[in-house]
């Protein structure tokens, strides 16, 4: 005969144990802001143990090889630094190397003295590479922020130092194919007044600026809160049709760049 147990009363709850567990205590460290990353950023630029210099450079590398995985290390960052900008100012230095060797070999192809090197490196330092950086910066800085951005990241925005960041990537093989394989070429084919030699240099122009076009259309593809990022490449199309009319007017866009270098140093 089966004997029918009543189950044991329960034990009455205190309030206490009732009430749900207090919730963790949100993290009240600050992001950094632009001006600390700024300061941090200057601070490690004569730091040069500090620096990784093989990162760097295969950087530069990649960006004519597959400037995609360039960006896919930017993007790494922001998940572990929660920034998309470089905190490591390697790659600048490097660039500021390549500056200063591209400069006195277009020195020596212009015939210029010591006086006039000086003259030119500041130019390309000051003029070239960072004042149209910081305007090109701005400017790319403003369209995403204001026109490429989606409606849903209201309270994100693309950090100017990272467009800065997109400027330099993309100036490095524009520097590269004008300033140091151009110089090979200079007296022994561009600089001469035939049909192939505006051909080659006007080339190299196209596909100098092609590289600044793509890979500034790159940095900001990749970012999950711009929107419509290919209207970045419609100047592709200008370029294009630049490079046929200079060749069907007879312009020599090398020869006359470099009239214009050594008139703004003598």
């Amino acid at each position: 005969m089966k004997y029918q147990t009543s189950p044991p009363p329960s034990r009455p709850t205190s309030p206490a144990s009732t009430t749900s567990l207090p919730s963790p205590t949100p993290n009240r460290l600050a992001a950094p802001t632009a001006s600390e990353k700024r300061y941090k950023y200057l601070r490690r630029l004569f730091k040069f143990r500090q620096m990784d210099f093989e990162f760097a450079i295969w950087q530069m590398l990649y960006l004519f090889i597959s400037p995609q995985k360039v960006y896919r290390n930017f993007q790494y960052r922001k998940q572990t630094k929660d920034q998309f900008a470089r905190d490591d100012p390697a790659f600048l230095v490097l660039l500021s190397f390549w500056i200063l060797v591209s400069s006195l070999a277009l020195t020596i192809v212009l015939g210029l003295h010591f006086s006039g090197f000086l003259k030119f490196i500041l130019w390309m330092v000051f003029v070239d590479c960072i004042g149209v950086g910081i305007v090109t910066a701005s400017v790319m800085w403003l369209i995403c922020n204001h026109y490429l951005k989606k409606p849903t990241c209201v309270d994100q925005d693309v950090e100017w130092g990272y467009a800065f960041d997109v400027h330099l990537n993309a100036f490095f093989p524009f520097l590269i194919i004008l300033h140091v394989v151009q110089v090979f070429f200079y007296h022994v084919l561009i600089g001469n007044d035939w049909w192939i030699s505006r051909l080659f240099g006007n080339t190299l122009w196209f596909i100098a600026l092609a590289y600044y076009i793509y890979i500034t259309f790159l940095g900001y593809s990749c970012l999950p809160i711009l929107r419509n990022t290919q209207v970045l490449l419609y100047p592709m199309m200008l370029l294009l049709l630049s490079y046929f009319v200079s060749l069907f007017i007879g312009m020599n866009i090398v020869r006359d760049v470099m009239v214009f270098y050594r008139n703004r140093v003598v």
